[in-house]
């Protein structure tokens, strides 16, 4: 099973060039059989632009994650502790391999009509 996941360009590029090795969530998908990761980059891009392969998602305290994770975030400590302010708990997707697309492809390709605010089932 793949989700599709709206990501900040920023964030997207880190992941494709290896640098960002998690990607971090407040809320994630309940099935437990998602494997793939399709990567739509968000506003200016607004395309898909790669997936990725998961390679296990940690759920815990966001102080503890940093502690776990913070090394290949990809994002500095303030920027991660100010999106998970105010949650007791965060998940992170590990990255377990990436596949970036030679051409970005459009959401109707998925049979999308509009960009997910968190995630999409696919």
């Amino acid at each position: 099973m793949k989700v599709l996941l709206s990501i900040k360009p920023e964030f997207a590029t880190k992941i494709f060039e290896g640098s960002k090795k998690y990607e971090y969530r407040r809320s994630i998908f309940k099935r437990t059989d998602v494997t793939t990761v399709v990567v739509y980059a968000s506003d200016p891009i607004k395309k898909v632009i790669g997936e990725f392969e998961i390679g296990g998602i940690i759920h815990e305290n966001p102080l503890i994650l940093w502690e776990q994770t913070g090394e290949h975030a990809g994002i500095s400590k303030d920027l991660f502790l100010n999106y998970f302010k105010d949650k007791q708990r965060g998940y992170a997707i590990k990255v377990k391999s990436a596949k970036f697309y030679d051409t970005p492809l459009l959401l109707d390709r998925f049979m999308v009509s509009y960009p997910p605010q968190s995630f999409q089932y696919l």
